[in-house]
């Protein structure tokens, strides 16, 4: 069985963003305190967030999920709306977010 349910795919939001380079201090923060929220959240596998070398701008979250449907209550929690609205004027450009299913591992416990 993949996922939490049966007949439920886990599925991996990767979301790229740009930050404005006087806010990376600020934006991490903020990110890092969403992270602690978010894998508080039933549901919820892994939440990941890079910053890249060669970038330091350039930032992506790793998001897995059990389901669609617990990727889909996460965008609801209150800390979620919070980091939301906190870091939208600190991006340089608007983010995206990139929706994977899920192929190997399958197993919970491999993640």
């Amino acid at each position: 069985m993949a996922g939490g349910k049966e007949g439920e795919a886990m599925i991996v939001t990767v979301v790229e963003v740009y930050v404005q380079e006087a806010h990376i201090e600020d934006f991490k923060k903020a990110t890092i305190e969403n992270h602690q929220a978010s894998i508080q959240e039933p549901g919820n596998l892994r939440f990941d967030i890079l910053q890249s070398i060669d970038d330091p701008t350039r930032f992506t979250l790793y998001e897995a999920y059990e389901s669609e449907e617990a990727a889909a209550e996460h965008k609801k929690t209150a800390h979620y709306l919070k980091w939301r609205e906190m870091v939208e004027d600190w991006m340089a450009k608007p983010r995206k977010g990139i929706p994977h299913k899920v192929i190997v591992p399958e197993e919970r416990n491999k993640w």
